[in-house]
Parts: structure tokens; C-alpha cells; sequence
């Protein structure tokens, strides 16, 4: 027996290898029916050809006919096929009935065997007609019973549709008389083969793309292939059949369609439609589960439910559907996806999917599983659609998918609304857009929705969005005089007209002038009528207070403690719990302040703009770096619209500097053109940070032209406390360093003034270290015992600046020659560096040792015992195999500050691989 050809592919071997065996018996006298069935495009007629042609090198004679459709309504059409290149055969002349021709041809048959043994190839006998299909039965009996050398090979289609399939070939034949075999579809590792031998050259990722869209059918993998070309030319597998020339693969798949029949295709065809608007979260979806979809499917398509989930099986034995991560069986590619859509109207597609978000809203399928099938339905003028949107809109919001809810407001928009609700609809669309990379669409929307009819509270969300959205793009007059028209409408809602004129203030801070403006009118306001005013507007001019340098943090606490206690307006209480945030962060009361934080982010709505949600991420920031933890600050620097740097480009800067990642900082430092950038608040604190960071990297002078800029800048928006950026302390550093101390004097006794009228340990004792530094002899030496004594006291929230003062006194004790109380203060510097994660203040503190006689610290940072907290905590998750990513997540870090902390961990720990952390730490841990 032959051995099968090894270049076919797997799947077809055995088949191969059966009809070869079948011709060998028929050689030898006992001939046979071989059966070989498999689905449309599997191969049948390919591993039939290839076994006729074996046949004949083996001396056999070959009959071959292939049945169509077309001559299914012919008499006898597939046997005259096979009949016709045999010497002397005539056609019947049609006399006698069926059973008279049959014998007839039966004999010629017979006679065709005297001289060799024959085989006779039936390629897919399901299309055969009736007296062919019912000849070839009778011939297969007689084959047996006479043991003729006749070896009888049929295919025929076996494939599981829709519409109820017609009885099989051998369904009246003993199973003794036939051997079947049932062609499998192409596994992953033939597909790939098939594609490797086509284009040795291919990449892995494109093989397996192909073999995806080939759906484990030859048929559909060779067409691909054919339409593909070169790789060169599709260097990814498109996803669309558009993109494909000559056409061949939608047309094989059209072919594959149009052989399962119309039932099938219609329910392929709506599965089709229903995948494009499937995301893959599944959640709660009926759909999820093979009934499910099939009930679904059916009453969409109009079959019998059970077929539909028989085919739904089916198909995904066959590798044309496959489950996605929910279970919910999808087209193993979106190729075949498109292939299948190919030729359906764009009318009819959206009405499938109109139909579809009927159905599935009926059968209570996921809010966001029917608004996906919106997306992509047109308008459809029903009173649910415009609500399934907006629910979807708010559960993509909930999970953090602004741009899918985004998606879903747009196409609501399309539905009919009545204008109260349009107006609340494009508040939200506008403000999902002015937060996203492009604002002006969102401030299109805004605009709109503020020239519709609305209830005052809308009418107001509208008005303070927009007003976000102006002032985020420099344009703070144009915010305030929005807030002020909707003002003078809602005289008789003095609540309402609070809550704006705290926006006003708020959004204000982007201009100095328009600030002044706006305070003016506030305190004059207040001072007419106090109550009016209401307690956010209240907090406002405190917060005001407190950066003039015109109240303490005490007196500013029990102001805004007492605000806070009296009851709260939903919509004004954001102005106050940020502005109470602020304050309680500028006053030392970082955990308070942290609560109010909470409070304030728990309360915004994702879906409208407001300027309150951005102050409190920035108090948050504040907060991080009062306590040093410089992890927590923004460790990349955010992307903006415009040319301007914002307060997050500070904090990152400022995080850089104290981390020691020197070389980031300068590239973020010199990255905007500040001539160039709008004037705002933000500004000047970017011009503080930049100021440190060019101290940090010796350029003094460029530092003090900084720092001097952002004074200026701030008294003329009087901001004048040094609550804020303490800009004078770090002038008058930069002064005495550049050998002006007098100068440098006037500058800290200010700051020092104005620290004592807030007086809160931080900025005091931040201002009274300066002084004494520039002060110098026994008089700063006692300066810089103060600040060290006033901060060590203050407990947590000081920590850098007690560090700061700690070097600052080492230096003073240097300088006075006691260097041993110098070093004892200046390793206690350094280790509560090291403990932070400061790495520019542990330097600063070795720096100061070394000037100081002391040997090097670095034999002390090694080990586990020179871990700091936060690197601790770091390497033991890296440890236990999470991800930097991961660890990011978890610490709520940037995934660069989590490398930057195993970098420092590696060094310390004397290791270089990630599978060495847990060894390093448990070692450590035995040896405690």
C-alpha cells in the first residue's frame, strides 16, 4: 500500500490513505464504496483528485464526474458524465423508464471492468440528480454483491446548517458496504505550514493572522493567499475585505455562504452584524452563552432556535467562530467578519442592528451590550434609545472609558430630544470633550447648550463648564464674563448666584487682572450681604486672606471649619470642600486636608466639567510633596494643548529634582518657551519650580532670575504669603550664594515676617532656616537650632524641610568648629533622606559629612537595612512577581518611579537580576 503523500496536509492524510487502500482491494478483485465527507471548502475534491490520479499511476481506469447544481434537473446527468469518455458509449436513447435506463447503464458499467480495475470519482454527490444519486446506491449494492474491481469514491458535503438537511448518500446502505471517513478542518500547526511553505519569509504574527482568517478551511486560507500576495504588500492581515485584490477570498466565502443555504447565511449575516458591535465585554449578556446567542440569533433571523445553536457549535468545531474571553462565540477573524457582510446594503446593516438592540433590550441583555449595537444603527426615534445611550454613556465613565462614553453621547445626539433634555445631554457631551486632548468640539457643545432652554441648576452646570473649558485654555476674562451672564439672570436665585460667583473666583486665578477683578466683587458682595454670599464663596475670600498674608493658619482653620459644619448645597459644596482642602494643606493639617480631598473627588461627576475637580488633584499633589513623598508626585510630565506649562509640569519637575533624575528635569525645564506662555497662576509655579531645579544644577543666577520672576508675578496678584511658593527664601538663598548678603537679608527677614503672620512650623521654620543661614556667626548657628527644634517638634507633613534644617545647622556647627554634634545632626539628615527616598537632600547631608571630616556613607546604604520604606515595599512585590505595572497600580505610582526604586534596591542589595529579590530579602530578614 502507498504510503500518503507527506506534502498534504495532516487532516488529509488519513483520507488519503483510506482510498488508497480501498483502490489496492479493488486491484485485487474486492472493490468497495469509500465515503468521504467534510464541509464546504475542507478538501473533499482535492483528496479526490489526487487519489484518482494514484489510481491510474497504478494501473486502474478512472471515471470522473462532478455533480452542480445545474444539472440536477437532468436525468441521469452525473452518470452520462462519467460514462461519456468510454469507447462506443452512446447516449440512451431516453425510451423506457428510469429503471430500464439503469439497467442499461449499469451494463456499460460492468463492461468498462473486463479490461482493468476502475475506479469511479463522484465528486459532491449531494447535487446530484435524482435518477444519478439513486443509480450510484444500486451500483455500490451490485459492486458488493458481485465482487466486481470497482472501487466506488464519493464525496459528498457534511456540514451542520440551518435548514434541516436531505437524508445522506448511505443513509439506505448497511453500514457494511461503506467506509466513511469525515475530513477535519485545518488545525493551527497544518494552517501554519500551508502559509510557511506559500511565504517561507513570513513573520510568525502574520501566519497566524492568516490562519485566523483562514478559519480552518483550505478553501478559505489558499483564496487568502492568493489575494494577499507578497507580505510586503499587507504587513498585517487587513480586517476589511476592501482591501483585498483580486477578490478571491469574499468570493470564496460568498461561495461558502451560498453552499449552506439561506438560512444559514441569514443567521451568519446577522451574526455578522452583531459582532461589530461587540467589544468583548460580554458581562451579564445572555449572548455569552451558546443558547443564549442562539435564541438571540433565531428570533433576529427567524429559525428554529435549536438548529441556530446546533450551527452555533458547529461552526466553532470547525474554527469559523471563536469564543471570545466572555465565552460569546465571534468570527474567528474580523476579515471573515467583513467577508461574511460583503454585498448587504449599509441600510440593511443598520436596520440588523436597530433590530438587534430591540431583541436584546427585550431580553434584558447589558445596558452597554445594546448601546453598542446603537452605535451603529442610525437613528432610530424611539423614547428608549436616547436612555440606553446615557446609561452606557455613565457606565464607561463609571469604569474610566471616557472616550467610549464620549461614543455613546455623539450618536444620542442623533435621536430626537426635547430641548431641556438636549441641553443636559450636550453639557455632558462638551465636558467629556474639553477634557479630552481636544477642546474646542467640547466648547462647540457648551456654547450650545447654553443658548437652550434649561432648568437654572442645568442652566448653571452648563455656565461653570464652560467656563472650565474657556479659562483651561487661557481665556479667563471670556470664562468670568460667562459666569456673570447667567448671573444677572438668576436674581431670584441668590443660591444659584453664589455658586458662580465661587466659580468666578476659582477660574479667576488663570489671570492676575481679572483675579483682582473678581475679588473685589466678591468682598464687596460680602460685605453687603454675607449670607448671600454663602459659605463657598465664604471659603473663596478666606483662601484669599490667606495668600495676602492677612490671617493666620489658626484663624483660617476655625473660619473654615465653621463653613463646613453649616449645611451643604450639592452643587456649591465641591467650591468649599477644595477650597477648605487648600487651606488645611497650607495650614499643616495634611490628614485633614487629605479627608476633605476624598470627600471633594467622591463627590464630582465625571460628566460635567468642573474647575473644582482639577484644584483638588492639585491639593493632593500639594499634599504629597509637603510630606515628601515625591513617588506620589506625577513622575512624567503631563501632555498639553497649548504652549503653556501647567501645575502638574511643576510638580513633576520639582519630583525629578528631589529624586536625582537630573538629566529629565533639565529636558522638562528647558521644554517651554515661558515668554510664550499664557499668565497664570500655574506659570508662576512653574517658574518656582524651574528656579529650584536650576539651584539643584549650580546655574544660581539663572535660579535667582526665577525665583525673583515668580515673586513679581505673584505680589501683583497679591499672593504675597509664602504658603504658596515660598519664592523669597529661595532668592535670598541664591543671593548669598552669589555673595549679596545683604540683599539676601532683606529678603529672609520678609519671609520670615510674613511665615510668622501664617504661622504654621513648615513655612516657619522653612523661612527662620534661611535666615539664619544668610545671617551666619553664633546668631545663625542659634537661627538654625530654632528651625530644627520648631520642625522636629511639628510631627509629620515637615519631614524635608526638617532634613533641610538639619544640613542647614550641620554647616552652621562646621562652620562654628564643633564637627562632632555637626556630623551626629548631619547622618541623622541623611538617614531620614534615605528612610523618605530624597536622594537630592542625602546628598546634600553626605556633601555636608565629607566638609565635615566624616568618612563615606555609602557602606551604610547596603543590605536590606538601607531599604527605605517605600523601596521596601517595592522590591517585596517585585519579589512575589508582580509587574512594574502592576506595582504602579497597587502604590498608585508612575511605572518610571517604580524602576527608578528597584534601580536604587539592585544597587543596595548588591544584585542585578529580579529573580534574586526574594533571595537578597529573606537572607537579610534571617540574618535579623
Amino acid at each position: 500500500m502507498p504510503a500518503p503523500h507527506a506534502d498534504r496536509p495532516r487532516e488529509h492524510r488519513e483520507a488519503a490513505a483510506l482510498l488508497a487502500a480501498a483502490a489496492a482491494r479493488a486491484r485485487d478483485g474486492a472493490g468497495g464504496l469509500v465515503l468521504l465527507r467534510g464541509a464546504t471548502g475542507t478538501g473533499r475534491t482535492t483528496v479526490l483528485e489526487a487519489a484518482a490520479e494514484d489510481a491510474a499511476d497504478h494501473g486502474m481506469r478512472v471515471l470522473r464526474a462532478r455533480c452542480s447544481p445545474g444539472g440536477a434537473t437532468v436525468p441521469f446527468a452525473a452518470v452520462l458524465q462519467l460514462l461519456g469518455s468510454v469507447e462506443c458509449f452512446g447516449q440512451p436513447a431516453g425510451t423506457g423508464g428510469e429503471r430500464e435506463q439503469a439497467a442499461l447503464l449499469w451494463r456499460v458499467l460492468r463492461e468498462c471492468t473486463a479490461g482493468s480495475p476502475l475506479l469511479v470519482a463522484v465528486d459532491d454527490v449531494h447535487l446530484a440528480d435524482g435518477p444519478s444519486y439513486r443509480w450510484l446506491v444500486e451500483s455500490a449494492r451490485h459492486v458488493d454483491r458481485l465482487g466486481l474491481p470497482v472501487l466506488l469514491a464519493v464525496t459528498e458535503r457534511s456540514q451542520y446548517d440551518v435548514d434541516q438537511p436531505a437524508p445522506g448518500f448511505t443513509h439506505t446502505l448497511s453500514p457494511a458496504l461503506v467506509r466513511t471517513h469525515t475530513l477535519a478542518p485545518l488545525g493551527p500547526d497544518s494552517a501554519a505550514e500551508l502559509v510557511g511553505a506559500r511565504f517561507p519569509a513570513a513573520t510568525a504574527e502574520w501566519i497566524e493572522g492568516c490562519a485566523r482568517a483562514g478559519a480552518g478551511n483550505p478553501m478559505l486560507l489558499r483564496a487568502l493567499l492568493d489575494d494577499l500576495g507578497d507580505p510586503a504588500r499587507h504587513p498585517v492581515v487587513p480586517e476589511a475585505a476592501a482591501a483585498l485584490y483580486p477578490g478571491a477570498y469574499p468570493a470564496a466565502v460568498s461561495w461558502w455562504l451560498d453552499s449552506a443555504g439561506p438560512g444559514t447565511t441569514e443567521v451568519a449575516r446577522v451574526l455578522a452584524a452583531l459582532d461589530e458591535g461587540w467589544d468583548g465585554r460580554a458581562g451579564s449578556d445572555p449572548a455569552s452563552t451558546t443558547e443564549g446567542l442562539g435564541g438571540l440569533l433565531a428570533e433576529l433571523a427567524g429559525a428554529d432556535p435549536a438548529r441556530v445553536t446546533g450551527w452555533l457549535t458547529a461552526m466553532t468545531g470547525l474554527g469559523v467562530l471563536r469564543p471570545d474571553a466572555d465565552g460569546r462565540a465571534r468570527y474567528a477573524h474580523p476579515l471573515l467578519r467583513d467577508a461574511v457582510l460583503t454585498g448587504v446594503p449599509a441600510a440593511r446593516r443598520r436596520l440588523a442592528h436597530r433590530r438587534a438592540a430591540e431583541v436584546m433590550l427585550h431580553r434584558g441583555a447589558p445596558t452597554e451590550t445594546v448601546a453598542r449595537q446603537l452605535l451603529l444603527s442610525g437613528p432610530v426615534g424611539e423614547p428608549w434609545a436616547p436612555g440606553v445611550l446615557q446609561d452606557a454613556a455613565g457606565l464607561a465613565l463609571r469604569d474610566g472609558r471616557a472616550r467610549a462614553a464620549v461614543s455613546f453621547l455623539r450618536r444620542a445626539l442623533d435621536e430626537p430630544l426635547p430641548a431641556e433634555r438636549r441641553q443636559r445631554l450636550l453639557t455632558e457631551l462638551g465636558s467629556l470633550e474639553c477634557a479630552g486632548p481636544g477642546t474646542a468640539a467640547g466648547i462647540n457643545r457648551l456654547t450650545e447648550a447654553l443658548r437652550l432652554p434649561g432648568a437654572p441648576q442645568d442652566r448653571v452646570r452648563t455656565a461653570v463648564a464652560l467656563g472650565t473649558a474657556l479659562a483651561g485654555r487661557g481665556r479667563a476674562r471670556a470664562a468670568v464674563e460667562v459666569l456673570r451672564t447667567v448671573d444677572s439672570q438668576l436674581a431670584d436665585r441668590p443660591d444659584l448666584a453664589g455658586l458662580l460667583r465661587s466659580a468666578s473666583a476659582l477660574l479667576s486665578d488663570q489671570d492676575q487682572t481679572v483675579r483682582r477683578d473678581v475679588y473685589r466683587w466678591l468682598c464687596d458682595t460680602a460685605e453687603r450681604s454675607p449670607e448671600p454670599a454663602g459659605p463657598a464663596a465664604r471659603a473663596l475670600l478666606v483662601r484669599h486672606a490667606a495668600t495676602a498674608g492677612l490671617t493666620s493658619a489658626d484663624e483660617a482653620m476655625k473660619q473654615v471649619r465653621a463653613l463646613l459644619a453649616e449645611p451643604a448645597d450639592p452643587l456649591t459644596e465641591p467650591f468649599l470642600l477644595g477650597t477648605a482642602a487648600a487651606v488645611a494643606q497650607w495650614a499643616d493639617e495634611l490628614d485633614e486636608a487629605d479627608r476633605l480631598v476624598d470627600r471633594g473627588l467622591a463627590g464630582q461627576r465625571p460628566d460635567l466639567l468642573h474647575p473644582m475637580h482639577e484644584a483638588l488633584l492639585n491639593v493632593r499633589a500639594d499634599i504629597a510633596a509637603a510630606r515628601g513623598e515625591y513617588g506620589r508626585l506625577p513622575a512624567e510630565p503631563p501632555v498639553t494643548a497649548d504652549a503653556g506649562p501647567a501645575n502638574a509640569h511643576a510638580h513633576t519637575l520639582l519630583a525629578l529634582v528631589e529624586l536625582g533624575r537630573t538629566a529629565e528635569a533639565r529636558r522638562l525645564a528647558d521644554g517651554f518657551d515661558l515668554h510664550a506662555a499664557p499668565d497664570s497662576w500655574e506659570l508662576n509655579r512653574f517658574l518656582y519650580a524651574r528656579g529650584v531645579q536650576r539651584a539643584a544644577a549650580g546655574d544660581t543666577a539663572g535660579a535667582l532670575h526665577d525665583f525673583l520672576e515668580c515673586g513679581r508675578r505673584q505680589s501683583a496678584r497679591e499672593v504675597v504669603s509664602p504658603v504658596v511658593t515660598p519664592w523669597r527664601s529661595a532668592a535670598a538663598e541664591c543671593r548669598f550664594a552669589l555673595g549679596s548678603p545683604r540683599e539676601a537679608l532683606a529678603l529672609a527677614e520678609e519671609e520670615l515676617r510674613l511665615a510668622r503672620t501664617w504661622g504654621t512650623p513648615r513655612t516657619v521654620g522653612r523661612a527662620v532656616r534661611v535666615l539664619g543661614t544668610v545671617t551666619g556667626g553664633r546668631r545663625g548657628l542659634e537661627l538654625a537650632e530654632e528651625a530644627v527644634r520648631l520642625l522636629r517638634d511639628a510631627g509629620t507633613g515637615t519631614e524635608p524641610e526638617l532634613i533641610a534644617a538639619l544640613v542647614a545647622r550641620g554647616r552652621q556647627l562646621i562652620a562654628a568648629g564643633d564637627r562632632t554634634r555637626a556630623r551626629e545632626g548631619l547622618r541623622e539628615a541623611a538617614e531620614r533622606a534615605e528612610r523618605l527616598g530624597a536622594p537630592r537632600l542625602r546628598t546634600l547631608a553626605e556633601e555636608a559629612l565629607r566638609e565635615g571630616g566624616a568618612r563615606r556613607a555609602d557602606a551604610a546604604r547596603t543590605g536590606s537595612g538601607a531599604l527605605t520604606g517605600s523601596e521596601r515595599r517595592i522590591a517585596q512585590l517585585a519579589a512575589d512577581g508582580r509587574t512594574n505595572t502592576e506595582i504602579a497600580a497597587l502604590l498608585h505610582l508612575a511605572r518610571r518611579t517604580v524602576e527608578t526604586h528597584l534601580t536604587h534596591v539592585y544597587k543596595k542589595l548588591g544584585i542585578r537580576r529580579r529573580g534574586d529579590l526574594r533571595t537578597a530579602l529573606s537572607g537579610d530578614q534571617g540574618c535579623c
